[in-house]
């Protein structure tokens, strides 16, 4: 059977279930991989459906029975909590005798195809449409690793739009954020493997005061996924010991110049006037690149 991850199974079938089966693939999808992992009685009392329509879905997504599927199922959990240690071991054995070049290249390529395949087009200018509303404050947070993916956006986004605050993911900071949080402001999330507490956490108690959660994640899903309004997964193994972030990078630049896009008159107005106060300040040299009145970043 082709290495297929079951959560895309569920994705690319879904059209073709019958309504009790639709049930059960998103019970499964709000809580995987966790749902599948019990026994089959108990995931058809918690989806509300029977036995026998577990059985079905599972063959449907080409699975001989609940056993297989949970293997499966399992694999893809071992896969989430891999160490950089581990990773290394797997891909160092029997690697193609190409350049270490050539093959990292190789896989960022198929990981920003796999990424932008996966993306629904409507969902995502759903989400972009959100982060452009000036009525909504924006929140952005990180992990370990991903925190410098937030404060990239942070960065990118307050230029675009005002309403843009970085959170930190230490817990001491959360209260004085969380406390004038409206309901309707959105958080925006990074996390993937190995997905972190202290990020669930706070995604739960946004939650309650009634944020919006955009969760940026793996193909493995962060648990955060039960809470997010929008979820987008990247593809981010390479061979290396640490994953990639570069299909992470093209979600963030590529929600920003849909942001960006939504309302250009009143961005290019707030754009001008921090290029003012750039040049009040003497920040930059002059000359070289030119001052140039497209649509940059202003990130330089």
């Amino acid at each position: 059977m082709a290495a297929c991850m079951i959560e895309d199974r569920l994705a690319q079938r879904f059209e073709t279930l019958t309504p009790s089966e639709r049930l059960l693939a998103g019970h499964l999808t709000r809580h995987y991989p966790v749902a599948g992992l019990g026994s089959m009685p108990q995931l058809a009392r918690e989806a509300g459906v029977s036995t026998p329509t577990v059985l079905r879905l599972v063959q449907k997504l080409g699975f001989r029975g609940y056993p297989e599927f949970q293997t499966q199922l399992r694999a893809e959990v071992e896969a989430r909590l891999e160490s950089p240690l581990s990773k290394h071991a797997r891909w160092t054995h029997g690697v193609p005798q190409t350049h270490i070049l050539n093959r990292f290249a190789d896989a960022v390529l198929t990981n920003l195809s796999v990424t932008l395949g996966r993306i629904d087009h409507a969902e995502f200018d759903a989400c972009a449409a959100m982060l452009a509303d000036p009525a909504r404050r924006v929140f952005v947070t990180g992990g370990r690793i991903t925190h410098a993916l937030a404060d990239y956006l942070v960065t990118q986004l307050g230029i675009v739009r005002p309403g843009v605050t970085l959170m930190q993911g230490v817990s001491n900071a959360w209260p004085p954020a969380l406390l004038d949080l409206r309901a309707g402001d959105v958080l925006i999330v990074f996390d993937i493997r190995r997905y972190e507490s202290t990020i669930l956490q706070l995604a739960e108690l946004a939650v309650e005061r009634g944020a919006e959660i955009v969760l940026i994640t793996d193909p493995w899903v962060s648990p955060i996924a039960a809470h997010a309004r929008f979820r987008f997964s990247a593809q981010i193994e390479v061979p290396s010991a640490w994953d990639s972030s570069v299909a992470l990078l093209v979600l963030v630049e590529t929600l920003l110049a849909a942001v960006q896009e939504r309302d250009w008159p009143q961005t290019e107005a707030r754009m001008r006037r921090l290029e003012d106060l750039y040049d009040r300040a003497s920040l930059f040299r002059r000359g070289g690149g030119g001052a140039g009145g497209g649509r940059r970043g202003g990130a330089d």
